[in-house]
């Protein structure tokens, strides 16, 4: 910065950078030769001590008068205010976490992609990542590793894609990746592999070894398609398809894809309205003790009969409820249902106890504060002994949120609910929370009862199981049982309780009746008929 005093007879092209010195020049020459004329520029000077700064310059040719006779420059330090700009700007366009491209952003560069590939041809791909699982991470390590574990696969992506890529995070744990120009349909999943590829080794974050995982949704695309808008749409439903084939995986996406989201969101509505209007019922299936052939419980489960479709399989509704929100409405509606059934149960013997309920419970329950005292307000409203309710969950509740689910789990049973460790034997660690939980009942997976190739080998691990239960002091229910050679096998080996089609699929409120005055003697029967004799 000059003084008045300094300035005094300075050639104002001195300080002028000299990136900017010749275009200045010349636009002052053309300024020269119009009298009157005024021209407004942006110019860098370079004062004395090195220091760049911005100028926002305005020049007017004033030759022509005679008080002035000469071009008159006027000029502003918009440094600080053009940094600021600057900064905003980033700001509004990219992720504060990583500093890749935000969504408003990635939408921009991937609408001039796609006018591009409409002038002049070509073909380009979205690739949309979503980490398989990552709220465990915040839920175990806490949001400072989460975040750290961000920004350790964002360096990953960018290493494995190319400077010409666009990679951008769309907030929490999901990453879009635009790639134009590509040669062949081939080059898409080689890109997808070679994502794929970075999750192959453990991250390590603050000296934690984390193992994550992602699952891809890809569109590719050319300048045929109408609207851009669309091509981030098909990819998140790309992305739904690799997670339901398992995660860990990348799908592309095909107009059956498409088809197939509109009906997932027309049902998801329908079931909006199923809950208002009754269409939900629950239907309870018999579990029996297979030795003395009296009924002891039954299984709650819910099915829906839809107006237009009829019955839609549980395994339809169930995980639509879960993505949309729904799941805990369900869960709240099929615990209220199940225990006030229950509560107007009545002993199927003389002198015996009315049958227990065991209601299952979605993963998204346990993360849910009020679940405790949820259950506590629908026992005191039923009447119901808590010792009469067992929740069902299965190992992934467990994997997914262990210390949040034991704790839960722990509340529950201090008041005398018990749980059931369902789908037993097809996870990973369930032996691990076995002692710590001891849970009242351990439900064999139906493929250890009637596996798809039987063998030596699965008797021993049917065998396996049922002792480990035994030791442990824990009951033993099979699922699945269909024939009576099944149930003898069970019987043989020690197992205590069982279910299945051979005694009765799930049935309504009003058949219940029926099955409950049936006698051992008249179940025993059913066994002995249903028995073939070479």
């Amino acid at each position: 910065r000059l003084s008045l005093e300094q300035s005094i007879g300075t050639r104002a092209f001195k300080y002028l950078h000299p990136d900017d010195a010749k275009l200045a020049t010349r636009a002052f020459i053309d300024l020269a030769r119009t009298p009157g004329a005024s021209v407004r520029d942006l110019v860098r000077v370079v004062t004395d001590d090195g220091e760049v700064r911005d100028l926002e310059i305005v020049l007017t040719n004033c030759l022509d008068n005679h008080d002035v006779a000469g071009i008159i420059l006027n000029g502003r330090d918009i440094t600080e205010e053009r940094a600021l700009a600057e900064q905003l700007s980033r700001q509004a366009l990219h992720d504060p976490l990583t500093g890749l491209a935000n969504r408003v952003l990635f939408e921009d560069r991937l609408e001039k992609a796609h006018a591009r590939a409409v002038l002049r041809g070509g073909v380009g791909a979205v690739f949309m990542l979503d980490l398989d699982d990552f709220k465990g991470i915040n839920d175990v390590h806490g949001h400072l590793v989460g975040d750290q574990l961000l920004l350790a696969i964002t360096d990953r992506l960018q290493q494995a894609l190319s400077p010409s890529d666009t990679l951008g995070r769309f907030g929490g744990d999901e990453f879009l990746c635009l790639v134009e120009d590509l040669t062949s349909p081939g080059e898409v999943a080689a890109i997808a592999k070679r994502l794929l590829d970075v999750f192959a080794e453990p991250f390590v974050v603050s000296g934690v070894q984390v193992e994550q995982h992602v699952s891809i949704g890809i569109v590719v695309w050319d300048g045929s398609r109408e609207d851009p808008d669309e091509i981030t749409r098909d990819a998140d439903v790309a992305l739904y398809e690799a997670k339901r084939q398992g995660k860990g995986r990348f799908a592309i996406f095909t107009r059956t894809m498409h088809q197939e989201a509109v009906s997932r969101f027309a049902l998801v509505q329908d079931l909006h309205v199923a809950l208002q209007c009754g269409e939900l019922s629950m239907h309870y299936q018999p579990i029996m003790h297979l030795l003395t052939n009296q009924v002891v419980g039954f299984e709650a489960l819910m099915r829906w009969q839809h107006p237009g479709r009829g019955w839609v399989p549980p395994s339809v509704f169930i995980p639509l409820a879960e993505q949309s929100g729904l799941i805990l409405e369900l869960d709240a509606f099929a615990l209220r249902e199940a225990v006030g059934a229950a509560a107007s149960w009545r002993p199927t013997e003389p002198h015996g106890v009315p049958p227990f309920v065991t209601v299952n419970l979605s993963a998204h329950q346990f993360r849910e504060p009020k679940m405790v005292s949820m259950i506590e307000d629908v026992l005191m409203t039923s009447g119901l002994e808590p010792r009469r309710l067992v929740i069902e969950i299965t190992e992934g509740v467990l994997l997914r949120d262990a210390s949040e689910a034991t704790n839960v789990i722990t509340r529950l049973q201090e008041r005398g609910v018990s749980f059931a460790l369902d789908d037993f034997g097809t996870g990973y660690s369930s032996l691990s929370y076995l002692a710590e939980l001891h849970p009242r009942v351990i439900k064999i997976d139906q493929s250890f009862v009637r596996p798809s190739t039987p063998s030596p080998r699965s008797d021993a691990l049917l065998e396996t199981i049922i002792t480990l239960g035994d030791k442990l002091e824990i009951t033993m229910l099979a699922e699945g049982i269909e024939t009576a050679a099944q149930l003898q096998r069970l019987r043989l080996l020690g197992c205590e309780l069982g279910q299945g089609y051979f005694y009765s699929p799930a049935v309504s409120s009003d058949q219940l009746t029926a099955l409950l005055a049936r006698t051992s003697q008249e179940w025993e029967h059913q066994l002995i008929s249903s028995v073939t004799f070479p």
